[in-house]
Order: C-alpha cells, then sequence, then structure tokens
C-alpha cells in the first residue's frame, strides 16, 4: 500500500515510456537496458535539466532531447501530472 503525500512534501517526477521508446529498449542487450532505464530514471529526477536541443512535434509540443550514454533520448515533462514522457530513443552513432 502507498501511503499519502504529507502536506508540502515533494512527490518525484517518474519515467513513462512510449510504446516505440519500450519496443526499442526492449531489443537492446539487458546491461544496456538496465543502463538506459537507469539513465530515464535519473532524469525523471532532474527533468529541468538543460538538455542538447528541442523540437516542436507536429501539435506543437517542444520534445526536449538529450544526449547521453549513447543514446538520444526524446521526452517531454508533464508538470502538473509529475510525468517524463519518454517518446523515443536512439543510440548515437
Amino acid at each position: 500500500m502507498r501511503r499519502a503525500s504529507a502536506p508540502g512534501e515533494r512527490k518525484e517526477h517518474r519515467a513513462v515510456y512510449s510504446e516505440s521508446a519500450a519496443e526499442f529498449i526492449l531489443t537492446l542487450p539487458k546491461r544496456r537496458q538496465r543502463k538506459l532505464v537507469d539513465t530515464c530514471t535519473r532524469l525523471a529526477r532532474h527533468p529541468f535539466i538543460t538538455s542538447d536541443y528541442v523540437v516542436k512535434d507536429a501539435s506543437g509540443r517542444e520534445i526536449e532531447h538529450l544526449m547521453v550514454d549513447g543514446f538520444v533520448i526524446a521526452y517531454w515533462v508533464d508538470v502538473p501530472v509529475k510525468l517524463v514522457m519518454i517518446v523515443e530513443v536512439d543510440e548515437v552513432e
């Protein structure tokens, strides 16, 4: 059972993966999967770090792109719900 957050207690953001991001992760060897998921978890703990670049999607939403640990992680932050939506992941060549 999860305990309710006390007033004033800060709830951390959490990483959520799109279907395409999850499919990409599953194609990786287990060690690389773990490294990538750990990286995304760290990103969720610090969602407002400066990304490497930003691209607007078809709906006009700004998608942040962070290059780290041999990957480019595309994501957007949903502040009210405290989510970091990982929309795409690619390996850096």
